[in-house]
């Protein structure tokens, strides 16, 4: 929508002429809104939240319209705005809020928030008149209805407590009074331990029905596609046809855009969706929901880099709105949500974890192996050869979660069992199949002649097994069922109720009809080995979520992880206790000073960059310098550690040194991450 008239014949309009721009330019010292006139043309479509044009260091430079004001600051001549892009107004002022307070939390800016927050315009999309009102109730929802009791407060949490009944959030306490809490308006924040074999994504719609019927809107985010598939199914047999939308980037710009359009127009009051649908405009928000938390697809990995966790629970502060963080397993950041009194726990009485759980037994003896060769054929201990076979009689089919994908990721000379390693690059070699040639994963050269450096010998064996050689093991060992693997090159969603091998990596395991006779629970020193910060917390969870897969113990599911007894994983394992574990897991950080227990901010780049950002920020005297410690491209890296309470004076001088360095046209950049999702 151009302005109207010449540029000589413009004139300011006579109500709110000024107005102020963030202006799409990513460079911490231009991070603040700029003032710009509105002309009498303009006037009516220059609203706040919609996408505009301006001149800016003499190149016409797009950016979103903030707020119009009666009076500027800047005591220079303001230039007017060259042009109202759409009357569309897509940037809703909640977003908006929740935008700047982000940038500010992950020392980012507020121009590269709203890159992510806002998806890329299709005219021809939006220039379409908004669909007619959907018969089922796709008509804006109710006006809010009025609390029952005094006014909701943010730190209104979940106080009744419920006698368990068949199913449902009843089988949980506090399960109900969480519920009515959302249909009477007020604001209750949860991290809820789902039961083994939940259909979780049915309880997280009985919620959002809950909240709509108290006249407000809902934001859900899961981690993939799989997810969202099912919450989408959910949604639309709870609330009815039209009651929702599902942002999902499968479905293309254009479909996605219409949609996000319904969720901007508030023409539904349910926005559900993957990782973006975290910044989804909603009818006066009364819900913010988050799935398995833990899942690394929930971090955003464009700058600023935050994480779909924080933003929503921001995002819940701000609007004063419930939350509820849900998973199989529990994150340290949801235990310190609890232990800080922010949420309160919704978990359901030991004797119904009792009665919904599998059987659950672990195996660290491979000795087991010899006495058994149907276990050898297959690479598994005796008790999960026993239990799958178990299984498969019974007509059930069998899960098997392997840590790696690929035949034989990991190789290694047969004599002396040095790792293999390609003679150009250095790179690990692997085995893409039973006849192929070793190949480099780092430079992708054959090494058809390889011999061992250290022994001169050719035969290799394998260090690693991924999937689809796990899979030709258990097609051997189990002739009579079929062998179906699920992973990156092709996720199954679901299987039938029927015996059948079904081999899968971490986040591909299919949901079976009537759940899995038997779970197995391979290679787990592949998990728990990794030299990460959240390795323990990352087994845990995808444990936990393929063991919620089995059928009950009362059914004859069983559960077999291949791992020794007496490790703290494997023990809340058996006990089906994710709470236990992640105050474990909080209270080795808080005394190792890692997060979430404490703030930390990586700084990655050359040498010379890093050095000069340091010296620019202005660092308290209770941060904490680590390192440096080398990174990718002969980059290093520094940490650096504040308590809690300190972050935000953190992120603040961090991006002030930015701002400087980039006001300086600084060549080299440097990479700042609050709190990053890989430490180590």
């Amino acid at each position: 929508m151009a302005s109207k008239g010449t540029r000589s014949e413009r004139e300011p309009a006579e109500r709110l002429p000024v107005a102020r721009v963030c202006v799409d330019m990513p460079l911490a010292h231009l991070d603040r809104p700029f003032d710009y006139l509105v002309s009498t043309g303009d006037d009516e479509a220059a609203q706040p939240g919609v996408r505009v044009k301006v001149r800016f260091a003499g190149q016409l430079v797009s950016g979103f319209l903030l707020a119009r004001a009666e009076r500027s600051e800047h005591e220079g001549k303001l230039a007017y705005l060259e042009k109202v892009v759409s009357a569309e107004q897509v940037l809703d002022p909640e977003v908006a809020r929740l935008a700047r307070a982000v940038a500010d939390r992950y020392a980012g800016n507020l121009a590269d928030v709203l890159r992510l927050a806002v998806p890329p315009r299709h005219a021809r999309v939006e220039a379409q008149a908004a669909s007619p009102p959907d018969p089922a109730g796709s008509a804006p929802p109710p006006e809010p209805a009025a609390p029952a009791g005094p006014a909701p407060s943010p730190g209104d949490a979940v106080v009744d407590v419920v006698e368990p009944a068949a199913g449902g959030w009843d089988a949980y306490l506090a399960g109900a009074g969480f519920l009515r809490a959302l249909e009477e308006g007020r604001a209750p924040r949860a991290v809820w331990s789902a039961l083994p074999g939940e259909d979780w994504p049915l309880r997280i719609a009985e919620a959002a029905a809950a909240t709509v019927r108290g006249g407000r809107g809902v934001v859900i985010v899961v981690a993939d596609a799989r997810d969202l598939d099912r919450v989408d199914q959910a949604l639309g047999a709870v609330l009815g046809a039209g009651r929702h939308v599902a942002l999902n980037a499968a479905v293309g710009p254009a479909e996605r855009y219409r949609r996000f359009l319904k969720a901007s127009r508030h023409q539904v009051p349910v926005v559900a969706g993957t990782r973006a649908a975290m910044w989804a405009p909603a009818p006066t928000l009364g819900l913010v929901v988050i799935w398995d938390d833990g899942d690394d697809l929930h971090a955003e990995p464009r700058a600023p880099y935050p994480h779909a966790r924080d933003v929503l629970l921001t995002r819940a502060q701000l609007a004063e709105c419930a939350a509820l963080v849900g998973g199989f397993a529990r994150t340290g950041e949801g235990q310190l949500l609890l232990e800080t009194g922010w949420a309160k726990e919704i978990a359901a009485p030991r004797p119904v974890l009792r009665e919904r759980s599998p059987a659950i037994s672990p195996t660290g003896d491979d000795s087991q192996l010899a006495r058994d060769p149907g276990a050898v054929s297959a690479r598994l201990p005796a008790l999960a050869w026993q239990a799958a076979r178990q299984a498969l009689q019974a007509d059930a089919p069998v899960l098997v979660q392997v840590p790696r994908r690929g035949y034989l990721p990991a190789i290694a000379c047969a004599e002396c069992r040095t790792p293999a390693r390609c003679p150009h690059c250095s790179g690990p070699l692997g085995l893409h199949g039973a006849r192929d040639v070793p190949v480099c994963h780092w430079c992708g050269r054959a090494s058809a002649a390889f011999a061992c450096p250290v022994c001169e010998g050719r035969r290799l064996r394998a260090s690693v097994t991924g999937a689809r050689r796990t899979a030709e093991e258990l097609g051997r060992a189990f002739a009579g069922a079929p062998v179906r693997t699920s992973g990156r090159d092709e996720i199954l969603t679901t299987v039938p109720a029927e015996a059948a091998v079904v081999v899968a990596t971490p986040g591909a395991e299919p949901v079976a009809d009537g759940g899995y006779g038997a779970v197995l629970l391979l290679d787990t020193w592949a998990l728990l080995s990794r030299s990460d910060l959240r390795a323990a917390e990352e087994t845990m969870r995808r444990w936990l979520n393929a063991a919620a897969l089995a059928r009950p113990g009362s059914a004859g599911g069983r559960v077999i992880v291949v791992a020794d007894a007496s490790l703290a994983p494997v023990q809340a394992l058996l006990r089906w206790d994710p709470g236990w574990f992640a105050a474990r897991e909080l209270a080795e950080r808080r005394e190792l000073g890692f997060p979430p227990a404490a703030r930390m901010a990586s700084v990655t780049g050359q040498t010379a960059a890093v050095s000069e950002l340091l010296s620019l920020a202005r660092l308290g005297d209770d941060v904490e310098v680590l390192g440096p410690v080398p990174a990718t491209d002969d980059q290093e890296r520094m940490l650096l550690r504040v308590s809690r309470s300190r972050a935000a004076e953190l992120a603040h001088a961090l991006h002030e040194a930015a701002a400087v360095r980039s006001a300086r046209k600084a060549a080299l950049t440097v990479r700042v991450q609050v709190d990053p999702a890989d430490l180590f």
